[in-house]
């Protein structure tokens, strides 16, 4: 989590463990979208980002048992170094080497330098708490991160004003196809997109995005 102040995220994080909380039903959905798009991959090595990713439950999930967990190198990057360990902890205890945990900001480009273009894009539980204006930024920088046929998975509440119609919108200005889309009457939103156009150079020492939460 990048810059934020008012809120324990690692109590946050708790949520998760009760049964049909609505967080811990979009976890489900997104870990299930992220083994569809690692089926979907084509064959060989995979580079997967995840850009504030907490304890990593969505991508150390998904990647337990599937039978890509192997082609995957992944780079999540998480802020409180308490959350931090936790997701290298998921990651060690579920025999995923190659899946590095980062202490730090997520919000910079340079983070994410030696790992895009990537196959797999993760910016989950992050557009509720920015400006819309941060939203559309960061949208515009998934372009340098994700590569050519690379998926973008992301998440947004539905609370009012609801932004899911133009986040989807501004993915599809900026050259990704929309893959899927949760239905309007859940609580959460997640998208699907795939990225059809090729990737710009990535922006170095470049933020995409500030926290207002």
């Amino acid at each position: 989590m990048s810059e934020v102040t008012g809120t324990d995220w690692l109590a946050w994080h708790d949520h998760y463990d009760q049964p049909g909380n609505e967080l811990a039903l979009r976890l489900a959905a997104v870990q299930q979208r992220i083994r569809l798009a690692l089926d979907a991959a084509p064959l060989g090595p995979l580079r997967v980002i995840s850009v504030c990713a907490g304890q990593g439950r969505d991508l150390i999930g998904a990647l337990a048992d599937h039978p890509r967990r192997n082609d995957v190198t992944a780079r999540l990057v998480e802020l409180d170094e308490r959350i931090a360990g936790l997701a290298r902890h998921a990651a060690e205890i579920n025999g995923l080497p190659k899946v590095a945990v980062v202490t730090g900001d997520a919000a910079l480009t340079d983070q994410y330098a030696d790992m895009v273009p990537a196959d797999l894009v993760l910016v989950c539980g992050v557009f509720g708490n920015m400006t819309d204006a941060d939203i559309e930024r960061t949208v515009g920088f998934c372009s340098q991160l994700c590569a050519h046929g690379g998926t973008v998975v992301w998440t947004r509440g539905r609370f009012e004003p609801d932004l899911v119609p133009r986040i989807c919108d501004w993915f599809a200005s900026r050259g990704f196809d929309q893959i899927w889309v949760s239905e309007p009457d859940r609580g959460y939103g997640i998208g699907v997109h795939r990225f059809a156009g090729r990737p710009s150079p990535l922006e170095q020492g470049a933020r995409m995005f500030t926290f207002t939460r």
